[in-house]
């Protein structure tokens, strides 16, 4: 008797429960009602998100036409990384003239001093910070420094490890230093100041990566490789801002700056197979730029402006097409 209840427990186990008649006649229609009620939502919202998208496009092609009214700067704190040459001194000066209070960031104090001078003396706001951008804690210190002085940091801007004309035909630094300079120092500086944008919502950070990032540099591959680094990071940030529904509050943009358009007011010349369709600009221009896209809140830009939908559309073609066009440009430099 035993076994056999443990038997008969055994397949009650085993077989599945029954529903009752009146429900079990209901199951295939229920079960397609919910099917249809499934592609009816997946249909919704593929068709808000068309919708989206295209307005989106269209306001793109209208901002082409007429830009954006660019925001006032005036009060922000920014922290411009690299500020003893190129591109990141003329940024502080042109950021200091809108009324930005400008946190200049470089290892290199005789030039930062001086830059810092020449914003005061035109009555800007400056302040100049001897920081190593590899060091965590001396970032920490560093941006402790510019809070206890100029207040909360509002904007950032990372302008080192941008390739120069220069730095194009010099001996490239080792290995760790280009690595630690191009792509730690950004992880570093976003976790001293990043939090703080958001606990306040509000703040603009700026990634200026170079043409190597879109494409390669010959003889250059660390430098190409940090700068592919920093637009992953760029990406990386704009997601975790839009999941944490702050990409309206916190703006990110991305720069291209092509090196063998911004001259450093120096003696080396740039050739170019097609020169006329270049052209050169200077880094006080390319700042300019820069500044006139992050007031538009623009998400991407490039110096010069048309090189970025050119950079685009050839991501379409063809690998091989892309190496053909590169040979058809060959651009390089000359001492």
């Amino acid at each position: 008797p035993g076994e056999s209840n443990r038997g008969a427990s055994s397949e009650a186990k085993e077989s599945p429960r029954r529903l009752p008649a009146w429900l079990d006649c209901h199951r295939k229609p229920v079960s397609m009602i919910l099917r249809l009620y499934a592609t009816l939502i997946f249909c919704w919202d593929v068709l808000i998100i068309l919708v989206q998208f295209f307005l989106t496009l269209l306001k793109s092609l209208f901002r082409l036409v007429r830009p954006a009214k660019a925001k006032s700067l005036t009060g922000e704190v920014a922290a411009v990384v690299g500020s003893g040459r190129g591109v990141g001194f003329d940024l502080a000066i042109q950021l200091a003239d809108l009324g930005v209070k400008v946190a200049c960031i470089d290892v290199n104090t005789t030039d930062n001093d001086l830059l810092v001078k020449k914003i005061q003396a035109a009555g800007g706001v400056a302040r100049a910070y001897e920081c190593d951008v590899t060091n965590k804690a001396e970032i920490n210190r560093t941006v402790a420094s510019i809070e206890n002085s100029l207040g909360t940091v509002s904007m950032l801007f990372h302008s080192c490890n941008v390739p120069s004309a220069r730095s194009l035909v010099t001996e490239a630094p080792p290995l760790e230093i280009t690595l630690n300079v191009g792509v730690v120092s950004h992880f570093f500086l976003l976790e001293a100041i990043l939090p703080k944008m958001k606990k306040m919502s509000h703040g603009h950070i700026v990634f200026l990566t170079s043409v190597a990032g879109v494409s390669g540099l010959k003889h250059q591959k660390p430098l190409a490789v940090t700068q592919f680094a920093v637009q992953g990071l760029y990406e990386s940030t704009l997601e975790e801002l839009r999941i944490e529904k702050r990409q309206h509050t916190i703006h990110t943009t991305l720069v291209h700056i092509y090196p063998f358009i911004i001259t450093d007011h120096c003696l080396n010349d740039i050739r170019l197979r097609i020169s006329s369709a270049f052209g050169r600009i200077k880094s006080d221009d390319a700042a300019r730029r820069i500044i006139a896209g992050v007031r538009r809140n623009e998400l991407e830009i490039s110096i010069p402006g048309y090189l970025l939908f050119l950079s685009h559309l050839l991501r379409l073609l063809p690998r091989r097409a892309t190496l053909l066009l590169r040979e058809l440009i060959d651009t390089g430099l000359d001492m």
